[in-house]
């Protein structure tokens, strides 16, 4: 069922939002050549438990998963998509980080994702990342009353698609608010005027993920929960949530 958010609950949804996006500002801050994925993870706890927050990740077990998830963050590196677990991996000049934070505060949740490099970029990844957020930055354009969830899709896939990527097939944005994962599915391409009507008070996390090598198969790892590029390609992951509004699109996951 898709539930339509009051204008008190959106300004709720956005004090959850602000805590996700220090979150995820105090890990790309701490993330640096042989710093370890379990202390990025470290940097966004505290960063929720100063707020009091709770994270929406943690324990959380969808169907497809074989165990709960461990961390408040996901991390994934290089061909990692989404979905990656924090370890003890330290990471490395010239690294593709890609974390997804989840924050719930008074009963109302946030979700975003950003994408870095750390250390030495490489141009490439420099392009999927920009390539992404173009993307993600088409599909808020496209969030508007009047319009469906299938022009959202359309916009991301149309960008995704000119600049030569993949997208994991199966996966998408989401609707959100007092849970992370609610109603409606926003694919990450589609076809415009179809789905579900977008209307004021409707909130969504939008969430490209972008494969360089242009392919939209994939694997999941031992882990049971990393999803990777089935070339070993890279991937950049970029998510806000969106809340439609009549005075336009009101990102929520802003600092």
């Amino acid at each position: 069922m898709v539930e339509i958010k009051t204008d008190a609950a959106l300004d709720a949804m956005r004090e959850a939002g602000r805590v996700v996006a220090h979150a995820l500002a105090a890990v790309q801050g701490a993330a640096d050549i042989g710093v370890s994925l379990q202390e990025l993870d470290e940097a966004a706890r505290t960063v929720l438990s100063e707020a009091g927050a709770r994270s929406p990740f943690l324990g959380y077990q969808p169907p497809f998963a074989p165990t709960p998830f461990p961390a408040v963050i996901c991390t994934s590196v290089n061909d990692a998509i989404v979905h990656g677990i924090p370890t003890g991996y330290r990471l490395r000049d010239g690294d593709l980080v890609s974390i997804d934070c989840g924050a719930e505060l008074d009963g109302w949740t946030g979700d975003a994702a950003i994408t870095f490099t750390v250390g030495t970029p490489r141009p490439a990844d420099v392009d999927l990342i920009n390539a992404t957020r173009r993307a993600l930055e088409a599909g808020i354009a496209a969030a508007r009353p009047g319009n469906r969830i299938g022009d959202i899709s359309h916009a991301i896939g149309a960008v995704a698609r000119s600049a030569r990527c993949g997208m994991p097939a199966d996966f998408g944005g989401h609707g959100i608010g007092r849970r992370m994962h609610e109603d409606p599915h926003v694919p990450n391409h589609g076809r415009p005027r179809r789905g579900f009507p977008l209307r004021h008070g409707l909130a969504l996390a939008l969430e490209p993920m972008l494969m360089a090598g242009g392919r939209d198969d994939y694997r999941t790892g031992a882990d049971g929960w990393t999803l990777h590029t089935i070339d070993g390609s890279r991937a950049a992951h970029i998510e806000h949530t969106v809340a439609i509004t009549d005075e336009g699109p009101r990102i929520l996951t802003l600092p």
